[in-house]
């Protein structure tokens, strides 16, 4: 799929590599959307990875003079679990949650999904109601840019080849505004938004004197909702003007006929969306429903880069790959242009870690990278290299089951078996972090987990007996 892999200790070593291969190089930090396209041959000119996963500090989040700011590894995962977005910035939380699972919110990072410009990706659209700007560097300077500024078209932004997304800004939330994600998805995890909205409201007592209402989903682009918008000033949220505003944004979009969705369903549902968030505002209820200690799956470090590389290195064929798994050191010299998935299983031997989907979707190749639960199709092979890794071949201590194993068998969890792998590391992952879950939370922690053969009740029974 490509064939140099380099992996940076400096983000300066990063923007000189995209100056060099420019339109050949992609940035690899979450990955979640590059591997899937590079996999189905949509960027055939890509031939370089470029990877800033293990560069310190980039996975901050700060909060200075009122406005926060994100660096370009901050996944979607540290905006859930960061208690001032969620005070001050509660519609980017509530987007990142409704992101994928666990493991795909541990690798995801809010500035791939801006850059991946799809209308349908969620976080878009609060940060463009919160007036969110981005700032890019390359060798010739930084400049930033408004995020409404920021999309010229579907999957197109003003982003040049050699530049790189270093921070993205936004105002944290007044005593006197409000805001509300709302996402309509056809099931309630791993979907795909239908449609989605934002709303940001200012007050002055009762008045609305300034809204903000974003739409996603139904335009090449988020837009926002003016008309909307501009009734609302100088009005009270009454259920009145609550329902006009509702009406008035959805006779003002255009959107489509596609698999997800008519052009009818998505006009009418732009109305029930809006006018759901503008009554939550109302009524003071725009928290409802946002996890309380939700299950994580990602470690004491919390998927953050504790140690960084003394020194870049590049990856291509017959460099090897040199890692921990299960606690015995394995070397390669293969695997540099696969997926850590089919490295594992083609190089390594482990056939344990199953491949059900490729795509993030199924969660069969769940397993622990840096103590981190990832899906491992949507993990580089050489990001391997120099890291720890455990395997389902490494969860049981020698011939003795882990509790968990156990567990499922005694309650009857498994049959076919192929997705019980998955299942087992995410299970286990969440006793490390709640040693007795609640029954949300076990629902956390394998909504990114599918089985065909039957319902989940036995996996959820042999995960909160076995932590019983």
């Amino acid at each position: 799929m490509w064939t140099r892999y380099y992996s940076v200790s400096h983000l300066d070593e990063a923007i000189a590599l995209l100056a060099e291969y420019g339109n050949r190089a992609r940035i690899m930090a979450g990955g979640t959307d590059l591997l899937i396209e590079l996999e189905r041959g949509l960027r055939p000119q890509v031939e370089t990875l470029i990877d800033i996963t293990r560069i310190p500090g980039l996975d901050q989040i700060t909060l200075e003079e009122d406005h926060f700011s994100l660096g370009p590894l901050v996944t979607h995962n540290h905006i859930v679990d960061h208690e001032p977005i969620i005070a001050h910035a509660l519609p980017l939380a509530q987007a990142s949650w409704e992101v994928g699972a666990p493991q795909i919110r541990n690798r995801a990072t809010i500035s791939g999904n801006l850059i991946t410009a799809s209308p349908a990706n969620d976080t878009i659209t609060p940060l463009m109601a919160m007036a969110a700007s981005v700032e890019l560097q390359s060798k010739s300077g930084r400049r930033e840019i408004p995020l409404a500024n920021f999309y010229t078209g579907l999957r197109k932004t003003i982003m040049r080849d050699d530049e790189l997304m270093t921070r993205i800004k936004f105002p944290a939330l007044k005593q006197n505004q409000k805001g509300i994600f709302i996402k309509l998805g056809l099931r309630r995890v791993q979907a795909i938004s239908v449609i989605n909205t934002a709303v940001v409201v200012t007050l002055q007592g009762d008045q609305i004197e300034k809204v903000c209402i974003t739409l996603g989903c139904v335009a090449p682009i988020i837009v926002h909702a003016s008309d909307a918008e501009e009734y609302l000033l100088g009005k009270a949220l009454t259920s009145e003007h609550i329902a006009q505003a509702a009406r008035l944004a959805s006779a003002e979009v255009h959107p489509i006929d596609d698999i997800r969705g008519t052009a009818d369903y998505r006009h009418e549902m732009v109305r029930v969306l809006v006018r759901r968030a503008l009554q939550a505002i109302a009524c003071g209820e725009e928290a409802v429903g946002f996890p309380h200690q939700p299950a994580m799956l990602w470690g004491e470090d919390q998927a953050r880069v504790s140690r960084g590389l003394n020194q870049p290195f590049l990856h291509q064929q017959r460099e090897p790959i040199n890692a921990e798994i299960n606690g015995i050191p394995v070397v390669t010299q293969s695997g540099q242009d696969k997926t850590l998935l089919r490295w594992l299983r083609e190089d390594v031997g482990l056939t344990g870690t199953k491949e059900g989907c490729a795509e993030g979707e199924c969660g069969a190749c769940t397993l622990l990278l840096d103590d981190v639960a990832v899906m491992s199709c949507m993990v580089a092979a050489p990001r391997a290299h120099g890291a720890t890794l455990q395997t389902i071949e490494g969860l049981a201590a020698g011939d003795e089951l882990h509790p968990l194993q156990q567990a499922f068998i005694e309650e009857g969890a498994v049959q076919c078996g192929y997705c019980i792998p998955g299942f087992l590391m995410s299970g286990a992952k969440l006793w490390e972090e709640w040693p007795q879950p609640t029954p949300e939370q076990i629902e956390h922690s394998i909504s990114g987990n599918l089985c065909r053969c039957t319902g989940y009740y036995k996996i959820m029974q042999a995960i909160a007996r076995g932590a019983g």
